[in-house]
Formats: structure tokens, C-alpha cells, sequence
């Protein structure tokens, strides 16, 4: 295995080592280097807190900053981040209006954030969203149901310029769980994930073939398929995400494509093109979108499509300005 490193067990520190030091003007680390926090607080507002194992860069440390995340915890590769990783960046972030956790549903990350909500609630309002916007797991035996996969960026920035706008504590937990409902994802793998620890695949696939349902852990999906063309690939994604989300001809749709870490940009506008097209032929109004790398598997070869349904004031939160590493306008 090549890859850009000295040792598995420093990649991560070294990596966002690295990462503060280029977003310097928006960044820093926290008490003892646990935790990635914005370089300038804001008092009085609700504290956005995030996280999760290296290796989905550039979620969760690329979007923290104004109008997304005020601090973000990182774990080993796929790995969850400490009970006290999350206490201390509890302590520090907040300015006075309580803490919101935003958590994907993976076991470890629940487990984690809810014990460290445990450690701080004498000390400090706590509120938790867990994000569950993969599509129905379908007779996989995933025994957590949904996880949180690329929808989470949609909800952190959701949340993140309600945030800024002065939303209490309350009102941002009831906007995140009313998001679980109307965010869908499902991914595809060309290829599984190369982990630095191991110096293996977590899976092989052979050469007619493709993975469908995958996770962001380099875990196998809900079905082995027949590897097809683009655009057999994006409609077997969107009959699944559009089944589940049923969204009415009347609805402003949030597309998004998201690279896992292996594939070139211009794969992921192709698919987003044949995923525009479907939707619009069928009546469907895209209203808002965004193509990238954004939440990763390392290096894994595959995309995921997320559907998000958004009514104007969600839209305008989506339009506010947000200024991060990796989100950057208005």
C-alpha cells in the first residue's frame, strides 16, 4: 500500500495539524488539541458541536466556522471521537445558549456524544440531533436502522445559519429532527477502502461489479450488483432515495453529489446531469444544489446522491453566508 504518510498511528494528528495551520484565519485548536474550533466565538449564540472518525475529511473540520460548525471532534480512522474530546469542546464553545450536538447514527458516535452530554449537563444546556438520512436499510440487519451519512452536511448547514440567526436551543433540536425526514442518501462503490491501519481493502469486489448501499466506513452495502453504465447507476440510486422520500411536484429539491475520496470531479457532474434530468422529467423541481468532495471514505471509488425537501426558509438558510475551509459564500 502507498500512501502519503510516515505512520498509520500519527496520520491523523499530522493531517489536521496541517489543516489548522492552513485555515488559520478560521481555525484553531482547542484545549490540548482535542477538538477544531472557529478561531472567533461568538457570545450568545447557540454552539454547533460535530464529529467523528478521520478518514470522511472534509466533513467534519472542513465546515467549521461561521454559519456551520463552531467546533468539531476528531476521532482515529473510523473511529469515534472521546466522551472527554466532546466535554472539552462543550466547555469552550459555549457562549451562554447551550450546545448542540449534531451526531450521525453510528454506534460508537451515539454512544460517545451521549455520554459526554451526560458529563457536562450540570454545567451546560445540551441538546442532540442524530442525523439518519441514508435511505431504508431494506433487509440489511444494521441493527441502528438509518445512518448518518452525506445528508449530515445538509443538516449542519441548515442548523449552522439558524444558529446565526438567533435560534434557541429548542427551536434548532426540532429543526434537526424534522430534517431526518426529509434528507435521503444512498451510495455506490466502484472499489472498497484502503485503511491505513491495515494496509487492506475492507472489501473486493470483483471486476463486474459494484456495491450499492454502502456506508462511509468502507462497510459493505445492502446488495452486490452488476457493475452498469452512469445512468443505470444514478436511476437504481434515485428509484430508491424517491420511493422513500416520495416528494410531491410542489416541493423545492436540494441535489446533492458527493464524491467518496476516489472519484474525478468531472464523474460526479456527469451523474448529477443524468440525476437532474431524471428528477426534472418526472416533474421534480431542483432548487438548490451542490457537487463535490465533500463527505469521504478515505479513498474510496463511488459517489452517494442525497435529495433533500426544503421549504423557503430552510432554502434561505442554505443561501445564508457561510464561511469555512470548505463552504465558503454569500
Amino acid at each position: 500500500m502507498k500512501k502519503f504518510m510516515n505512520k498509520a498511528e500519527t496520520l491523523v494528528a499530522e493531517s489536521l495539524a496541517g489543516f489548522v495551520a492552513a485555515h488559520e484565519r478560521l481555525v484553531a485548536f482547542g484545549a490540548e488539541g482535542k477538538f477544531v474550533r472557529r478561531r472567533t466565538l461568538r457570545v450568545g449564540k447557540v454552539a454547533l458541536i460535530s464529529g467523528g472518525g478521520a478518514g470522511h475529511e472534509p466533513m467534519h473540520v472542513g465546515f467549521v466556522g461561521t454559519g456551520m460548525l463552531d467546533a468539531a471532534c476528531t476521532g482515529h480512522v473510523f473511529t469515534s471521537p472521546t466522551p472527554d474530546q466532546v466535554v472539552a469542546a462543550i466547555r469552550e464553545t459555549d457562549g451562554g445558549a447551550g450546545c448542540l450536538l449534531v451526531v450521525k447514527n453510528y454506534d460508537g458516535d451515539v454512544m460517545n456524544f451521549e455520554m459526554a452530554a451526560e458529563l457536562a449537563a450540570t454545567e451546560h444546556q445540551i441538546a442532540t440531533v442524530v442525523v439518519r438520512d441514508d435511505v431504508d436499510p431494506g433487509g440489511s440487519k444494521r441493527g441502528q436502522g438509518r445512518r448518518g451519512v452525506a445528508g449530515t452536511l445538509v443538516v449542519e448547514k441548515l442548523l449552522g445559519a439558524a444558529a446565526e440567526a438567533g435560534w434557541r436551543l429548542d427551536e434548532l433540536g426540532a429543526l434537526g429532527e424534522n430534517l431526518n425526514g426529509r434528507i435521503r442518501t444512498m451510495g455506490v462503490s466502484l472499489r472498497g477502502v484502503t485503511v491505513p491501519d491495515t494496509e487492506r481493502e475492507t472489501f473486493v469486489l470483483a471486476e463486474g461489479e459494484m456495491e450499492m448501499g454502502v456506508g462511509i466506513h468502507g462497510e459493505p452495502g445492502r446488495a452486490r450488483a452488476r457493475f452498469a453504465t452512469a445512468d443505470e447507476i444514478v436511476d437504481t440510486i434515485l428509484e430508491a432515495i424517491l420511493s422513500d422520500l416520495t416528494p410531491e411536484r410542489d416541493d423545492k429539491l436540494l441535489l446533492f453529489i458527493n464524491g467518496f475520496g476516489g472519484t474525478p470531479v468531472s464523474e460526479l457532474y456527469l451523474a448529477y446531469n443524468t440525476a437532474r434530468s431524471r428528477c426534472e422529467n418526472l416533474g421534480l423541481t431542483i432548487a438548490r444544489s451542490l457537487v463535490g468532495t465533500y463527505v469521504t471514505s478515505l479513498d474510496m471509488a463511488g459517489l452517494s446522491i442525497t435529495i433533500a425537501r426544503l421549504d423557503e426558509r430552510e432554502l434561505s438558510f442554505w443561501d445564508a453566508p457561510v464561511d469555512t475551509p470548505t463552504l465558503r459564500w454569500g
